[in-house]
């Protein structure tokens, strides 16, 4: 069975950031989804458990960050090409997500980024796949 990656966010509004990811055309696992949780599928191994702060906080005796006023993580999702980046980050925006910075233009990566409604920045790239070295 191949690893799977949760990645837990609080989010303040569950509906909220919901919709804000169905906008950009991510789907919710019904199974893992109720009022406090919502399982947003990525991929097949990749998943963002979105968690009411209550919920997130049964998992931690930390206090949670305010993710629009620190940064913590960086969550990078790669595309399959640029202008699969370009789409998915111009639907975040159009959909209420903010631009933390300008696009960069590596030649052989290119990369853009938004803040979801809660502030967690998302970061969308492509990499030319001449460009990874293979072993």
């Amino acid at each position: 069975m191949p690893t799977k990656i949760f990645v837990n966010l609080p989010v303040r509004d569950l509906e909220r950031s919901m919709a804000f990811f169905k906008k950009l055309g991510f789907s919710f696992n019904p199974q893992f989804t109720d009022e406090t949780a919502a399982c947003m599928v990525i991929s097949d191994d990749i998943y963002a458990m979105l968690l009411t702060h209550k919920k997130f906080g049964e998992f931690t005796t930390k206090t949670i960050a305010d993710a629009t006023k620190t940064t913590e993580v960086l969550t990078c999702l790669s595309r399959d090409s640029r202008a699969e980046v370009d789409a998915l980050v111009d639907a975040a925006l159009a959909a209420g997500g903010t631009k933390p910075r300008e696009p960069a233009d590596h030649g052989f990566m290119y990369e853009r980024s938004f803040e979801d409604p809660d502030g967690h920045i998302w970061e969308i790239m492509w990499m030319d796949p001449s460009a990874v070295a293979t072993s």
